[in-house]
């Protein structure tokens, strides 16, 4: 089995005004970002608000990528606590040919590695044929992955648990294990994780850096000079000071106003922190405008 790799963004969803799910401009904005550069992206992650949308929508959504140009490029996140819902979602996402998933433990509950592995087993024997790209985020779910636990759901099943997305950033530099994938969720950590020998990223901000967190990959796999990784941190240290979610669709209005709806209890980020956002990354050099013409170059060059 080859190993995921590469940079993946964890993809934004598109509401309408009425705060419906805009199913066509959430995969056209999903596709968007692999033609700038991302080797892959995540649907229906903590980025895409995926825990406030409806089930019916995100089966519609999935009824509809599943036609997408980049139909293996997608890792499925389902944003459901509930087990039997979860497994639902997952074999309907199978059904349309989809088998690779992100998915974290269940918010709110405590518990410990023994719980989190009969979760994950419970999943596995239902579906045998899913691979799963672990979640590791504390801060949303109140757990933490140990490297025993992530060890342990390996050796059990060492066909379905393919990789781990380290949000919580205590895996990604001691975690060594055969053809196991691991992305930690920002690109401060890139270029370290990959002089660890970690495969890449798997990110909110690359919505909006996927060409230059490619560049950085790119570099690094040709042992070329780094000349993106500086930049590339710089911006990612600006979106780090506010919500992720409400700084990336307050910058992306400024493409269109669409970006603006977001699902309660979302917001856009306020007046005062988009102004601070807005002239940190002017500072920068990073606007919607001046990134167009790179988009657009790495657009002709990733199709």
């Amino acid at each position: 089995m080859s190993k995921i790799k590469g940079i993946y963004a964890a993809s934004m969803s598109i509401f309408n005004n009425n705060l419906s799910l805009n199913i066509d401009k959430t995969i056209k904005h999903a596709e968007k970002i692999i033609d700038q550069g991302c080797h892959g992206v995540a649907i229906f992650g903590s980025t895409g608000q995926a825990q406030l949308i409806s089930i019916s929508e995100k089966i519609s959504l999935l009824n509809n990528l599943s036609k997408s140009k980049y139909k293996d490029k997608y890792l499925i996140g389902t944003g459901l606590n509930s087990l039997g819902e979860t497994i639902n979602l997952m074999k309907i996402s199978l059904s349309l040919g989809f088998n690779n998933f992100l998915i974290m433990p269940p918010a709110y509950y405590k518990y410990g590695d023994k719980e989190v592995i009969e979760f994950y087993s419970k999943i596995i024997e239902t579906i045998p044929e899913c691979k799963i790209i672990l979640y590791n985020f504390e801060k949303l779910c109140g757990y933490k992955f140990s490297i025993t636990c992530v060890e342990e759901l390996v050796k059990k099943f060492p066909e379905q648990i393919i990789g781990v997305k380290d949000s919580s950033y205590n895996l990604y530099e001691n975690l060594k294990i055969e053809n196991f994938s691991v992305f930690p969720g920002s690109e401060l950590k890139l270029l370290k994780s990959l002089e660890l020998g970690c495969e890449g990223i798997i990110t909110a901000t690359c919505n909006v850096t996927a060409s230059i967190s490619r560049k950085v990959y790119d570099d690094f796999s040709k042992n070329e000079k780094q000349t993106a990784n500086e930049m590339l941190c710089n911006v990612r240290r600006v979106f780090d000071q506010f919500n992720l979610i409400s700084g990336l669709h307050s910058f992306m209005s400024n493409e269109n106003e669409i970006y603006k709806n977001v699902l309660p209890p979302i917001s856009l980020l306020n007046k005062k922190d988009k102004k601070k956002s807005s002239e940190d990354l002017n500072k920068l050099n990073f606007q919607i405008e001046t990134l167009r013409s790179t988009w657009n170059e790495f657009s002709k060059i990733f199709k």
